[in-house]
């Protein structure tokens, strides 16, 4: 196979007593999904799930039939969102099973999510819920209960190497040692690995790779998309509805002026011509990302939500042809092209079926990927 797309699963559906104290009895982000209003008129919300319906992730059959979906689309494997804190896991059940039941029969990787868990995280305050700390021995005990992951004959490796990867890699203290640390533990197992980091906003470019195999867009945030400040804007004025606006500036009757000017919006198709060439534009050993939809508003309500607007099946299918076009794989295994993702239903960005669209974007990673 000459690209291997991953997409990136978020473990959150189902209940865990961290957001039983913070959210209430039972909650899980289907809430607010189900829960989102539109904050501008042909927004599509809220977004309805159709094939697996709101699903729970502790039944095994949801966890067949969404590996089942992905397989049959041309998906690779899944990357599993790993949380991880002085020994500490949070939704873990998911990948618990996956291991414990070894089903689905699926390829998968980790990438560890090493940061807070906020408020924020759905629009509120910063208070933490779920805090990432470190240690020396932690960074151990970690590398410990990873190395029987990685030997799961499932698991994805880049020339036997199991490929782990990484978010949050800057705010990692020490990160040098952590890293001796886990190869020479991972060696006297028997295992050399590959390290990938997201690259983000503030850090990015090949001086952040040290110590790293290669590194990965995280697509919203992409560095080729130099156009975010000016963009946005401008978008935002054109996609305001003028009488509208007029009336809620004169009469302050609704809160239109005020949802449409505290995000970002921005159309799918100018977002993805807007890119620059990765091939010219990446110096270093980076893997392109890319994503279905877009849209924050279930999680952040009014404000500080950030929008895609107008994503379709054909224009999805458009920027994988794109990326195969401008992406030539490094080696036979160092081929993969990341989705954000696979269901993660509160940032609008998923490939499962919705009542709008169906499986439509599915059948779009199929064609692209079945021509090359």
């Amino acid at each position: 196979m000459k690209y291997r797309p991953i997409a990136m699963y978020l473990p959150q559906y189902h209940p865990v007593p961290e957001n039983d104290k913070f959210w209430g009895k039972g909650f899980t982000e289907w809430v607010n999904v189900a829960s989102a209003k539109p904050l501008y008129r042909w927004q599509i919300q809220p977004r309805i799930p159709k094939d697996l319906g709101f699903y729970d992730l502790r039944l095994q059959s949801v966890r067949q039939d969404q590996a089942k979906l992905a397989e049959d689309a041309g998906v690779h494997g899944f990357c599993y969102y790993h949380y991880w804190s002085l020994g500490k896991r949070i939704l873990e059940l998911p990948f618990n099973e996956v291991l414990r039941t070894k089903t689905p029969d699926f390829p998968f990787m980790l990438c560890w999510a090493n940061h807070d868990w906020t408020m924020r995280w759905a629009g509120k305050d910063d208070t933490v819920l779920f805090k990432q700390e470190y240690s020396d021995e932690d960074y151990l005990n970690h590398i410990k209960w990873l190395i029987p992951v990685f030997k799961d004959t499932r698991y994805i490796k880049v020339n036997g190497k199991p490929v782990l990867m990484i978010y949050r890699s800057d705010e990692i203290p020490d990160f040098e040692k952590m890293v001796s640390i886990w190869r020479k533990e991972a060696a006297l197992a028997g295992l050399e690995l590959y390290l990938i980091r997201f690259e983000r906003p503030k850090s990015y470019g090949e001086k952040y790779l040290n110590h790293f195999d290669a590194a990965a867009e995280i697509a919203i945030w992409s560095n080729r998309y130099k156009l975010w400040p000016k963009v946005h804007k401008f978008d935002r004025l054109m996609s305001i509805d003028f009488f509208n606006a007029l009336y809620a500036l004169l009469f302050r009757k609704d809160n239109y002026l005020i949802s449409h000017f505290g995000n970002r919006i921005i159309e799918y198709k100018y977002f993805i011509d807007s890119l620059a060439d990765f091939r010219n534009f990446y110096k270093y050993k980076i893997y392109p990302g890319i994503f279905p939809n877009w849209d924050t508003t279930p999680r952040y309500k009014k404000k500080n939500c950030v929008i895609i607007k107008d994503s379709t099946p054909d224009l999805f299918k458009k920027w994988i042809n794109k990326t195969i076009e401008q992406f030539e794989p490094y080696s036979d295994d160092e081929n993969f092209i990341f989705i954000n993702a696979w269901n993660e239903w509160g940032e609008g960005s998923y490939l499962e079926p919705d009542q709008l669209f169906g499986n439509s974007y599915l059948l779009a990673l199929k064609e692209a990927i079945s021509k090359v």
